[in-house]
């Protein structure tokens, strides 16, 4: 049987090759073997940790290398890593441990390596951590393993205090957080009391329930969830309805529908409708709703903590995702009934994705005005970062 760390090396080489989401791996490879508990920990602090802190941990191996860290071969960079994460970052293991396993795996896997990785990391442990100086342009990056290009997006939006805030949080520990039929929102310390009672609660963090919250829903009421799966927001808003009424539930593939229909099953809802639906896309045969909630697709800047990779996404690529979540936000609306409630909310924060997506659609619609808008940052509720904007529908001016 494979090792924890051998584990983790080959979930990090997985997740480096392929792009592919470490939450998921991670599940993949707990789920294919055998692990015991202290081992389970282990392996997934290890995958997430060197995710995390990898532009931290890449300075500190930069440092004792004769070559460009780019020149090293993937598998020797990630054993460095591991290597390094366990040196700097997990104090319960101890150093000669870190070093004579790491040696151990580069010998199975990358042989060549194993006297490179071997002086490296020695005297990674004889110098502890080490960043630039605060002076420095690079400092902020290293110190929370977060690149300048977003950095300096948060900064600019939030300001250098709030920015410190957001970043802190994410290299801190998460907590963990579900939703009760009874008791509503509550902390969860032991995953063990979810697998215990399936049909009464669901991980959903607090930040998520805190906009379905602020859409209100009714007994008896008509809700349309636009981008739904897997369907945590659409559980919630079933039980602040007593389960009376409908949920509409909509997702682009008929996998993520069923998702939905399956969760609803364990929970005992039956008010979930749960249909493939494109959000992009008008279909009059739906009908009318009285509250709609468009929680559209987005960077995810909120979830840093939980998804370390997202850190690393080209700010780019993010700046794509504001028109197609305004045609989600204008296509949504038009299934609303007059006085109804339209909630708008990602798990971005990312004013181009937020309030200027807000603001666009309120400047093209003077049918609709703004009731109450919030971005909740992670350091101020300790859960992940997330924004809502609540509207309500007027009857059209002539």
């Amino acid at each position: 049987m494979q090792s924890a760390r051998e584990l983790a090396f080959e979930t990090l080489l997985k997740i480096e090759k392929d792009n592919s989401y470490s939450n998921l791996s991670i599940a993949g490879v707990l789920k294919d073997n055998d692990l015991e508990d202290a081992d389970k920990a282990f392996f997934t602090a290890l995958v997430y940790g060197v995710i995390e802190r990898k532009i931290t941990l890449d300075y500190n191996i930069s440092l004792y290398l004769k070559q460009p860290i780019k020149k090293l071969k993937p598998e020797a960079l990630i054993i460095l890593r591991e290597g390094a994460y366990q040196l700097l970052f997990m104090d319960k293991i101890p150093s000669h441990a870190a070093i004579n396993e790491s040696v151990n795996l580069a010998k199975k896997r990358v042989n060549f390596a194993s006297g490179l990785i071997n002086a490296v990391l020695r005297r990674i442990d004889e110098n502890k951590l080490k960043l630039p100086p605060e002076e420095s342009d690079n400092y902020l990056e290293v110190k929370y393993s977060c690149p300048t290009d977003l950095i300096n997006l948060f900064t600019g939006a939030y300001g250098i205090e709030k920015t410190i805030g957001i970043l802190e949080h994410a290299n801190g520990p998460q907590k963990i957080y579900a939703r009760d039929k009874e008791k509503g929102l509550i902390e969860i310390k032991d995953l063990n009391e979810i697998t215990n009672k399936q049909t009464t609660m669901h991980i959903q963090d607090k930040a998520s329930q805190l906009c379905c919250e602020a859409l209100a829903p009714q007994p008896g009421e008509t809700i349309f969830d636009m981008c739904a799966a897997p369907g945590g927001k659409s559980f919630t808003i079933a039980e602040l309805m007593q389960n009376e009424g409908e949920i509409k539930a909509f997702d682009l593939y008929p996998q993520r529908v069923k998702l939905i229909e399956d969760g609803a099953q364990k929970l005992n809802i039956t008010i979930i409708n749960a249909q493939v639906g494109d959000a992009s896309k008008y279909d009059e045969s739906l009908g009318l709703a009285d509250r709609v909630l468009c929680d559209v697709p987005c960077a995810g800047l909120g979830d840093i903590g939980r998804k370390p990779e997202i850190r690393y996404k080209s700010i780019k690529d993010i700046e794509k995702l504001p028109p197609l979540q305004y045609n989600i936000l204008v296509n949504s609306a038009r299934y609303l009934k007059v006085y109804g409630t339209l909630v708008y909310s990602t798990c971005s924060l990312n004013p181009l994705e937020n309030e200027e997506v807000v603001k666009r659609f309120l400047d093209a619609h003077d049918d609709f005005e703004l009731v109450e808008q919030r971005t909740i940052f992670p350091q101020e509720e300790d859960c992940d970062g997330f924004f809502y904007s609540v509207m309500k529908k007027n009857e059209a001016r002539h």
